[in-house]
C-alpha cells in the first residue's frame, strides 16, 4: 500500500486526453470528458450515428435506408470528432495503448443493447505489412478489453485481411467499398469458432461502413449465426 501510495504521489494519474490530473487511471478530467461527443440518445440501430428527436421504435439513418448492411444491429461510443478524434488518433497512431482501457469499458456499455448468447468478440483484421509497420492492431486492443468486460470469447485472429488494400482516406463511398471487395476471410484454422454463433465485430473508427461490410460477410460466409458491429467512433455528416 504504501509503495503504491509513493508510485501515486511521484506519478499521479493523468487524463488520457489532456494529461491534466484525474482521480484516477485511464480516466478522463472533468472538461475533457464534458468535450468528447458521446452519443447518447436515439440513434442508427445499424451504424450508431446520432440522429435527432426521440423514438420507442428501432430508427435508421438516411445512409443505412439506402445501403444494405450485412450486420444486424451496430452500435458507436461517440462521434469522430473534437476529443474523439483526438482519443482514436492517440490511440492508433500515438502508441496511447492505454485509452483502450477505458475505450473497452466504453465499447461494452454501448454494445449491452446488442449482447447475445455465446457470443463471440473479434476486431477488424490489419494486413499483416501494416501489422509488422505499426506493431499492434488497435482494434485488437479494443476488442479484447471489451470481450473482458462483457466476460465474452475473444478470438484476436479470427479473420485475415488477405489483400493489402491502398488506404480508404479520401475515397468516395463506392471506391470504399470497390476496394475491400474480397479483402478479407475467416481463418481457415479458426472457423469452427464462429460456426452457428453470434459474431461482435469491434473497429476504431466507421466511415463509410465499408471495412465493416466486407467483414460481417466474410463471418456470415463462414458460417456465423449473425453479425454486429460496434465502434469507438462514427464518422458522422459534418465531422
Amino acid at each position: 500500500m504504501k509503495f503504491q501510495t509513493l508510485l501515486q504521489v511521484l506519478y499521479p494519474p493523468q487524463c488520457i486526453c489532456c494529461g491534466g490530473m484525474v482521480a484516477q487511471d485511464f480516466a478522463l478530467c472533468g472538461p475533457c470528458w464534458r468535450e468528447t461527443p458521446f452519443i447518447e440518445g436515439l440513434c442508427c440501430d445499424l451504424c450508431g450515428v446520432p440522429l435527432p428527436g426521440q423514438s420507442d421504435q428501432k430508427e435508421f439513418c438516411d445512409d443505412c435506408l439506402t445501403i444494405a448492411r450485412p450486420w444486424r444491429q451496430g452500435r458507436a461510443v461517440f462521434r469522430y470528432q473534437d476529443n474523439g478524434r483526438k482519443l482514436v488518433l492517440a490511440l492508433k497512431h500515438g502508441d496511447h495503448h492505454e485509452i483502450a482501457k477505458p475505450g473497452g469499458i466504453w465499447l461494452a456499455n454501448a454494445a449491452r443493447p446488442m449482447l447475445r448468447n455465446n457470443m463471440l468478440v473479434t476486431p477488424v483484421p490489419l494486413h499483416w505489412t501494416r501489422m509488422v509497420r505499426r506493431r499492434f492492431n488497435q482494434s485488437a486492443l479494443l476488442a479484447q478489453e471489451t470481450a473482458a468486460q462483457l466476460g465474452l470469447a475473444y478470438c484476436p485472429d479470427l479473420l485475415q485481411r488477405t489483400i493489402r488494400t491502398q488506404s480508404l482516406e479520401g475515397q468516395g463511398r463506392d471506391a470504399r467499398f470497390a476496394t475491400l471487395q474480397g479483402a478479407i476471410r475467416v481463418h481457415p484454422k479458426r472457423r469452427q469458432r464462429l460456426v452457428g454463433r453470434p459474431v461482435l465485430i469491434v473497429d476504431d473508427v466507421m466511415t463509410s461502413g465499408a471495412t465493416m461490410a466486407a467483414t460481417a460477410e466474410a463471418c456470415l460466409a463462414a458460417g456465423a449465426s449473425d453479425v454486429f458491429a460496434l465502434v469507438l467512433a462514427r464518422v458522422a455528416k459534418g465531422d
